[in-house]
């Protein structure tokens, strides 16, 4: 279920959109200021938040700012719904982090479309990062593959040699052989794959 906290300082409002995201089967948590919304933050990870710029103690610019700065938080999809409609408010709100910023009053499809827009793109984004993880790791298992296969050859092809041709080898051409096989075996086991 996904998880949304609301920090909204006015009540009223506060209560219309938790009673608006639970009828969307929304999994909804509530902070009536910035300072509880970062707070609940500290403790729970939500999907989304929703907040609100005027507030008192700390206001929604802060708490944008520290959601932003914290690794836990930095990549949640973030939605001011605010009064404050002028250009200047809009755009430090977005230079801030914010990734949508709505105006009260607002609708309930305007709310929903907003969300539902900020939850598709971070799933996209969430997709992006699995492919790139996916690759990565096959990459990363293929060159580990690759490095483990190298010293291994070699000392299978010198293994090889040894017993294919043991006895037209005199004894020093035979040490010399097990004396590279000791050596390849101590680089593969000291993890000195590089210098092979």
């Amino acid at each position: 279920m996904t998880k949304i906290l609301v920090i909204e300082d006015q009540e009223e409002i506060r209560s219309i959109i938790v009673e608006m995201l639970t009828a969307e089967n929304f999994y909804v948590m509530d902070a009536e200021n910035g300072q509880v919304g970062i707070t609940l933050l500290q403790t729970e990870i939500p999907d989304l938040i929703i907040c609100d710029i005027a507030m008192p103690k700390i206001d929604g610019y802060e708490v944008v700012t520290w959601s932003r700065e914290n690794p836990e938080t930095e990549a949640i999809p973030f939605i001011f719904l605010t009064a404050k409609a002028s250009q200047n408010d809009i755009r430090q709100g977005i230079e801030l982090g914010a990734d949508d910023y709505l105006v009260k009053p607002f609708t309930r499809a305007e709310l929903l479309g907003a969300i539902t827009a900020r939850l598709e793109k971070q799933e996209i984004i969430n997709r992006q990062t699995q492919q790139r993880l996916h690759k990565s790791y096959i990459y990363l298992t293929s060159t580990i593959r690759n490095e483990l296969n190298n010293p291994l050859n070699y000392i299978t092809s010198i293994s090889e040699k040894l017993i294919n041709d043991y006895e037209f080898m005199n004894r020093e051409e035979i040490l010399k052989k097990i004396k590279e096989i000791y050596n390849l075996s101590k680089k593969f086991q000291d993890g000195n794959l590089n210098k092979l």
